[in-house]
């Protein structure tokens, strides 16, 4: 078991952020080819890959649930019970960009473990969209009030 840790701390230390996930470069393989085969070194790679996509997975679940967990709180104030009930909550665009953004990695990382396509993101695209627009535009604001001052 001692072996297969060791292998799998290597890998992970040789291992480069790809355009297709973690990969090991050429020369890595060939050193660790010395004293392993290739199928030990893929289950290796394999076994990096799946326990960094969840660490990742649970923090951005632990990060949004705790955000949620905070908006939805906000409701249980007997004030704020009523105005949702009377269809006056709201939440704010900045709260929606830390939701969204979280979804979102939650969501590249699910890709990895999902069998089947996932939800329909058309919507969920389009606010994203929106978000990065209204960024821009308070960007474009900023700059122009320090322009005027």
């Amino acid at each position: 078991m001692g072996r297969i840790v060791d292998l799998c701390g290597e890998v992970a230390a040789l291992a480069d952020e790809g355009p297709h996930g973690l990969a090991l470069p050429a020369e890595a393989w060939d050193r660790l080819r010395g004293d392993w085969s290739d199928e030990d070194i893929e289950d290796a790679l394999g076994f990096v890959k799946d326990s960094l996509l969840q660490s990742d997975l649970v923090d951005a679940a632990d990060s949004l649930s705790a955000r949620l967990v905070e908006l939805l709180g906000s409701w249980g104030e007997a004030k704020a019970w009523a105005a949702a009930v009377e269809g006056h909550a709201s939440v704010p665009v900045e709260v929606i960009g830390q939701l969204a953004r979280r979804v979102d990695r939650i969501e590249e990382i699910l890709v990895a473990y999902r069998e089947d396509q996932g939800p329909d993101r058309d919507g969920f695209d389009e606010l994203r969209r929106r978000l990065i627009d209204h960024g821009i535009e308070e960007e474009m604001e900023a700059d122009r009030d320090e322009d005027d001052g």
